[in-house]
């Protein structure tokens, strides 16, 4: 997943997922590697929050980029993180880029924002990465982001790693959607 859109408000996002806004200042628009887009983590007081993160976590020790993307759920990088729900968060979109060369974006129409299974991190800079799945057929190509369905928000975000692990896998291509870019 090189990049996605989040193309609504802090309060639409807030809204859509049943979140605390935070005075969160999002416009909208693309998100790139690198830059901030808010996420949705579970608050002290289990209600759901709105806060800005940098997409991309530190490396593990021998790598050299910002980690944007997890699929290796069982990596010892990765678990002591995934079995905390502390530092699980959802990653609202409305739309993911396609791994085809053209400009072409990855919708789920029955719901114009979506969200993603996230992690984050608190280290220099607070941080996320979204986890990833296979396509199960659908055009977004090898990895496609790992879609909740919106009845499983809150077990991502309080469930024991057994039970919460189960909610990563593909979502349904039926239940997805195709946009060309304009021209394409």
């Amino acid at each position: 997943m090189r990049f996605y859109r989040l193309d609504t408000s802090a309060g639409g996002i807030a809204a859509a997922l049943d979140a605390a806004r935070n005075g969160d200042v999002w416009e909208g628009g693309g998100v790139l590697p690198g830059h901030y887009a808010p996420v949705v983590i579970r608050g002290a007081g289990g209600g759901r929050q709105l806060v800005p993160r940098q997409w991309g976590v530190p490396p593990p020790p021998r790598g050299s980029h910002p980690v944007t993307t997890v699929r290796n759920l069982a990596s010892p990088f990765w678990i002591g993180t995934l079995r905390h729900t502390q530092f699980r968060c959802l990653v609202p979109m409305t739309a993911f880029a396609a791994a085809s060369g053209a400009q072409d974006w990855i919708t789920v129409p029955a719901s114009p924002v979506f969200a993603a299974a996230g992690i984050w991190r608190e280290s220099e800079v607070a941080s996320f990465a979204v986890l990833t799945t296979g396509p199960d057929d659908a055009p977004s190509g090898p990895a496609m982001p790992a879609i909740l369905h919106p009845r499983h928000y809150a077990r991502w975000l309080a469930d024991d790693w057994k039970q919460a692990q189960a909610l990563i896998a593909p979502f349904p291509a039926d239940m997805l959607g195709m946009v060309r870019a304009a021209g394409g």
